[in-house]
């Protein structure tokens, strides 16, 4: 089974993300073909998560897990630390006040 660029699925992600009037862009462009895509979800409120995807071998699928979340300024910490050992990383900024991610939607779980 092929899968997706990176980049390609950046792409749609922001263009749905749009669609739905949702605020999001691009903190660190990586990899175009094979680059690892990180999530920050900003509530605009202090807090953020971010959501990273995984491989569930019980379940055979891919789905996003929180890596951390809480006060804005950990997280970000957080993702300092995960760009430190991965150059060719993505993460994508999303603000919503409501907590939208839209990663829940068929098609960016995959």
């Amino acid at each position: 089974m092929s899968r997706l660029t990176a980049d390609f699925w950046v792409s749609a992600y922001l263009s749905r993300l749009r669609l739905a009037d949702i605020p999001a862009f691009v903190v660190k462009k990586g990899d175009v073909t094979a680059g690892a895509v990180l999530i920050k979800l900003n509530t605009l409120d202090g807090q953020a998560k971010v959501f990273q995807r995984e491989f569930n071998l019980m379940e055979d699928r891919r789905e996003w897990r929180i890596l951390s979340e809480g006060y804005e300024r950990d997280v970000d910490a957080a993702l300092a630390k995960q760009r430190s050992f991965d150059a060719d990383l993505w993460i994508i900024e999303v603000e919503d006040r409501q907590g939208r991610t839209l990663l829940d939607e068929i098609g960016l779980s995959d």
